[in-house]
């Protein structure tokens, strides 16, 4: 199968910690950005621990010429504060956001102002009207944290009703779980466009962590595939770009709104499912 060339798509980026890594990230930017996505989002830290940080990478991708996306998360944080950001990157020409609640900084007392990603969307709403693009976070496979499948969904709605555009998803490996997802949110009144959050396997080890973490399934056949490849790099990464392609193809074929990569500021694996994807 052939994607639709015009088929949307964007990148997630966080910010380097380097100079190294600032360089680098400015030709990820390029490279991928030959494939003409919709944005690049850049994630925030914890309370806010990568403010500045995530500031400069947006304007870096500004300044070469594509819409950015800051992650905004609000546990930590005060309305003024919110206020502060949000006026800094009106000025930087900056109208599209990814609305979250985000983790507590280790070792802070309170939460601030906010509990949940629905009170931020809402208080942007009404201190900023429409002038945002807003997206929120989904979980096809459920909140971490959450015991409940019924309440996490719940949640996700009220963020909708609060007035988000879209959303994206964590990262996920079963198809069936998303179209569960959007099948189950739309009966509760939130129509937003659901976009797939794709992982690339660019580490398998890592990503295994990460999903572990996170209550993600890894398909048990892809899991032993994997291990079974020990440090043949190379049939790792061709395994994991079919596997990938695969379930993009699959999502796009049912109706997914778009597709955003997880680039983990890495660009040659995205690309090549890219590229078979028809990009």
């Amino acid at each position: 199968m052939s994607a639709n060339p015009d088929f949307p798509i964007s990148f997630e980026f966080f910010p380097p910690n380097t100079p190294v890594g600032d360089q680098k990230l400015v030709d990820v930017v390029q490279q991928l950005g030959a494939v003409k996505p919709e944005f690049f989002s850049v994630t925030y830290g914890a309370g806010g621990s990568t403010r500045e940080k995530t500031l400069n990478t947006v304007h870096a991708i500004a300044a070469a010429g594509f819409e950015a996306a800051p992650h905004l998360s609000c546990v930590g944080s005060t309305r003024e504060g919110i206020k502060e950001i949000l006026a800094e990157y009106r000025s930087r020409n900056i109208h599209r956001l990814v609305a979250l609640r985000g983790d507590m900084p280790s070792g802070t007392a309170s939460s601030g102002e906010f509990h949940y990603a629905a009170e931020l969307v809402k208080f942007i709403r009404e201190t900023q009207g429409s002038d945002w693009h807003i997206e929120v976070a989904a979980y096809p496979e459920y909140h971490p944290e959450q015991r409940y499948a019924a309440r996490d969904l719940a949640h996700y709605a009220e963020k909708v009703k609060a007035g988000a555009d879209s959303a994206i998803t964590q990262f996920f490996f079963n198809p069936d779980a998303y179209f569960h997802f959007v099948e189950a949110t739309t009966k509760l009144g939130a129509h937003a466009p659901v976009v797939p959050g794709i992982m690339p396997f660019h580490n398998f080890a890592k990503i295994a962590q990460f999903a572990a973490r996170d209550g993600i399934e890894i398909p048990r056949w892809v899991a032993l595939k994997m291990e079974g490849f020990m440090d043949d790099a190379a049939s790792i990464r061709a395994f994991g770009i079919d596997v990938v392609t695969e379930l993009c193809e699959r999502l796009i074929k049912g109706g997914a709104p778009g597709i955003h990569f997880y680039t983990m500021n890495q660009s040659a694996v995205t690309l090549e499912i890219c590229k078979r994807l028809g990009r």
